[in-house]
């Protein structure tokens, strides 16, 4: 779908819209599992997001058509409004997390549809919370910092969707920037943009079109291991209030201390921690070789020390390095999902067809293959 033809899908149910905004998916180049222990991550907007056409409507109702689900929902603004559709839960909470701050919102027609593939892990849901409340602020002239849009969108998944989720998905969706990634730190939210200029490569997602059960909350567990491991260092050194400000000199006096499984996952997160930071100033000086080292690195760290891949995204892993692919990583929590990889253009093609046929001759399963390119963040399109 482009514009014109979801202008014409407002056209049937609302009317002529007044104006159309995009907001964008994301991809995390770098720095996984990083978040709850106080360091970096390194996302970017991508080219593929949300857009919506909207118009005020006169009212005190919201309506809203998902081209996607083609479905459409109504509901009012108050808390005991909350709409069925889990779609339309996020829009709710968008609108509700807006007027808890004091926003004045009137009713409103919407229609929208994106092209992030859901499932890969590219923030489909931070994509359509940032485009509806980029819209809002807007059309009703609210004057709501960037930072707090973020925020509005990780309080609308805390608070209506039920997903605790970090800042960084909305985060990279309002503040993205053609040609540049965002390191953020987790702790403080103090941001700096990277560049990313890969000029003769191109970023792929190869979608292993997996995802394991998750028994015992292993996610839960990893952060516990983590917990640990900076409280045993915390006794010797009171500074340390994460892992993020430990280093492996003290990760090694506490050995003794916690755990086989405490201290591999604490080593994994120290050394993720300063993969981030060399890759930013690899990136800096246009050093790719030394970005795909250090992602192909991570991959090991979260394969063998941390422990969250999966017999899928290791054979994906393994299939970049047969075709020379430059850097390769697990992208997201594990388990399943997709590997980012960085890969000059000149190998594209073999990568993609010996890595396609090679995983369905394995797993007699197509993966899926996502081109991106990173991209500006929430905006208005006209």
């Amino acid at each position: 779908m482009d514009i014109a033809q979801l202008k014409d899908v407002f056209q049937k149910h609302y009317g002529a819209p007044d104006a159309v905004y995009s907001s964008p998916g994301r991809i995390n180049l770098i720095g996984e599992h990083t978040d709850y222990n106080g360091g970096f991550v390194l996302p970017g907007a991508i080219d593929k997001g949300i857009t919506l056409a909207i118009k005020a409507n006169g009212t005190d109702k919201i309506r809203v058509f998902s081209v996607d689900y083609n479905e459409s929902s109504e509901f009012g603004m108050s808390e005991a409004d909350k709409p069925a559709q889990p779609w339309a839960k996020y829009i709710f909470g968008v609108v509700r997390e807006i007027e808890k701050r004091g926003g004045k919102i009137k009713g409103f027609d919407a229609a929208f549809y994106g092209d992030v593939p859901l499932g890969a892990g590219l923030s489909s849901s931070a994509a359509l919370e940032s485009a509806f409340v980029f819209a809002l602020d807007d059309i009703y002239g609210l004057g709501i910092d960037k930072f707090e849009l973020a925020k509005i969108g990780q309080a609308t998944e805390h608070n209506y969707v039920g997903v605790k989720c970090g800042i960084m998905d909305q985060f990279a969706s309002i503040f993205g920037k053609k040609g540049n990634l965002i390191r953020l730190d987790c702790r403080s939210l103090e941001h700096q943009y990277v560049p990313f200029n890969p000029a003769g490569y191109k970023l792929v997602l190869i979608d292993s079109c997996v995802k394991h059960e998750l028994v015992n909350n292993p996610y839960n567990r990893r952060r516990e291991s983590c917990e640990a491991a900076a409280a045993a260092i915390r006794k010797r050194h009171p500074e340390v209030e994460f892992l993020r400000d430990a280093s492996f000199a003290m990760l090694e006096e506490v050995k003794s201390e916690i755990c086989e499984e405490d201290y591999i996952r604490a080593e994994f997160v120290i050394g993720e921690v300063q993969r981030l930071l060399d890759a930013c100033d690899a990136l800096v000086k246009d050093d790719y070789v030394t970005v795909g080292q250090k992602m192909y690195e991570t991959h090991a760290g979260l394969s063998k020390l941390y422990e969250v891949s999966c017999e899928e995204l290791d054979f994906l892993n393994d299939c970049a390095k047969k075709y020379s692919v430059t850097g390769s990583r697990i992208m997201g929590g594990g388990f399943g999902g997709c590997t980012i990889n960085l890969v000059e253009e000149s190998k594209y093609a073999s990568f993609i067809s010996g890595a396609i046929a090679d995983y369905k001759a394995k797993f007699s399963i197509e993966p899926k293959v996502y081109d991106v390119v990173i991209s500006d963040g929430a905006r208005k399109i006209e």
